[in-house]
């Protein structure tokens, strides 16, 4: 059999994108992946197509390292409005059950906020993702259908009150991976004693990109930009992150051509002055990027993945 014949040509890097609400995660990402006229790329995690916000779109070889930043912390700007529960536990799902929102003050909602710091048990939603049996609970629960799910253990590390103007209230959260903000807001509205569903929500940040420190591209900026230049691709090439960004606050180690040459082979090489432990990013001694190795016990430095 023949090769298969390639759509698109070879680029390699990061767009980060932000995502309009109403468009899928994929949609999304198709529309990059076309504009682009990439043969390869793919995303680093779902956003509800509710949300806004960072969606990094990984382009060619980028999309090797595309699980680290798959199991990056998230950081998001929620708004929720109390007193009413959802199906979805967000503005576009049924509502279940209105409730008052009395004896809420900035003191007791504080109070309630510190149950959620550090590990926590969460229990998907059924409109999420997770699969069941090999079918997506979405489309379950979209049948009438809900099944029995699995906790999941994860981490909030950080929830600061934004906006107190009941009956909504604004959040910035930065939480593990796995996170599902909607069921965050839906358990804080049940121990307020009130319910609550999200109305707003936003990405601002994945592993080391976070707003405003970095700039997020539009897909609106994309198309005009096309729409103005006549050979638009290096134009749309330079919005994009070198793909060892994803990486950069791991330690760096730079190779000498020789233990450049067996780590390519698939060895470990012992590095002077490695890192005891853990992952490093890897340079050839042109300081080109060559992929990602972590440290043995032995202190040698074995190739994880590489271009």
């Amino acid at each position: 059999m023949g090769r298969r014949r390639k759509h698109g040509r070879d680029i390699d890097g990061i767009l980060l994108l932000d995502k309009p609400r109403h468009l899928t995660s994929n949609e999304a990402l198709q529309r990059v992946k076309r504009l682009y006229q990439a043969n390869k790329a793919g995303h680093t995690g779902s956003l509800d197509p509710l949300a806004t916000g960072l969606l990094p779109v990984c382009l060619g070889g980028a999309t090797k390292f595309s699980t680290y930043l798959l199991d990056a912390d998230k950081r998001y700007r929620v708004r929720i409005r109390l007193g009413i529960t959802t199906t979805t536990a967000d503005a576009e799902g049924e509502v279940l059950v209105t409730r008052p929102v009395e004896g809420i003050d900035e003191a007791r909602l504080r109070a309630v906020m510190g149950h959620f710091l550090g590990p926590i048990e969460q229990l998907p939603p059924m409109y999420s993702a997770v699969k069941h049996q090999g079918e997506r609970l979405y489309k379950l629960a979209r049948q009438g259908i809900e099944v029995e799910r699995q906790p999941r253990t994860v981490t909030i590390h950080r929830l600061e009150l934004i906006d107190l103007a009941l009956p909504e209230l604004e959040l910035d959260v930065h939480c593990s991976k796995g996170t599902y903000v909607r069921t965050l807001a839906e358990d804080l509205g049940a121990e307020l004693g009130c319910g609550g569903h999200v109305i707003g929500l936003r990405r601002t940040g994945v592993g080391p990109y976070v707003e405003p420190e970095r700039r997020f591209v539009t897909l609106d900026e994309v198309e005009e930009l096309i729409a103005a230049h006549e050979d638009p691709l290096p134009v749309l090439d330079s919005l994009l992150l070198p793909l060892e960004s994803a990486l950069e606050h791991w330690p760096a180690v730079r190779l000498t051509a020789d233990a450049a040459f067996y780590l390519r082979q698939g060895q470990a090489v012992l590095v002077p002055q490695a890192p005891t432990a853990g992952l490093v990013r890897l340079y050839d001694p042109s300081r080109h990027f060559l992929g990602v190795g972590c440290i043995l016990d032995d202190g040698k430095v074995q190739p994880k993945r590489l271009l």
